[in-house]
């Protein structure tokens, strides 16, 4: 009986020596294409969600520029039936003022950069570009310290939870950056 030459499995490294070093992943495998499509295009919906998010809120601040905004939230809170004093309301009431004391332009350039960034990153996700997961990975990553500091100074499972999911987007888009740095092939 002649011998049987054994068939490596798709995901071994004798498969990659087989086939030209690229590792074919089972398809739960995290690094499988579809797997790999369907995560970016997930991250890339959420950041479309915030840059939308953005736009709306940035619209509806200019639709209250010749109002007086501490008016209309303390009118609000009350509509509510929450007290002004608390400490929530008296939060959102704060950031009315200060929003209400920021030269226009700076809020619009600062809202206009947001939103751009946001809707750039999302489209490069969505088409699997390079260049969107380099702009997804630094831009997620410029908020780790500054929400790593929220959660040390107002602990609770929101805060976490928020910080969370933005270390686990940094950390896969920075792995699937370094999983391809030896990749020549532009995207």
């Amino acid at each position: 009986m002649p011998p049987i030459d054994p068939v490596p499995p798709p995901h071994s490294a004798a498969n990659a020596t087989a086939t030209g070093g690229a590792v074919a992943h089972p398809p739960g495998h995290p690094d499988h294409p579809v797997a790999r499509r369907r995560t970016l295009r997930a991250i890339a919906i959420f950041e479309a969600f915030k840059g939308v998010g953005a736009l709306a809120a940035s619209i509806g601040l200019l639709s209250l520029l010749h109002h007086d905004l501490h008016h209309l939230v303390v009118e609000l809170i009350g509509h509510f039936g929450l007290d002004p004093g608390g400490h929530y309301p008296s939060i959102v009431i704060h950031y009315a003022d200060v929003v209400a004391n920021t030269s226009l332009r700076s809020l619009l350039l600062l809202a206009v950069g947001y939103v751009t960034v946001r809707l750039a990153e999302a489209y490069g996700l969505w088409y699997e570009r390079t260049w969107g997961e380099w702009l997804g990975a630094l831009s997620g990553g410029l908020y780790v310290p500054f929400e790593f500091r929220h959660l040390q100074h107002h602990p609770n499972w929101t805060n976490a939870a928020v910080l969370g999911f933005n270390v686990l987007v940094v950390a896969y888009l920075g792995w699937q950056l370094w999983s391809r740095r030896g990749d020549a092939t532009p995207r």
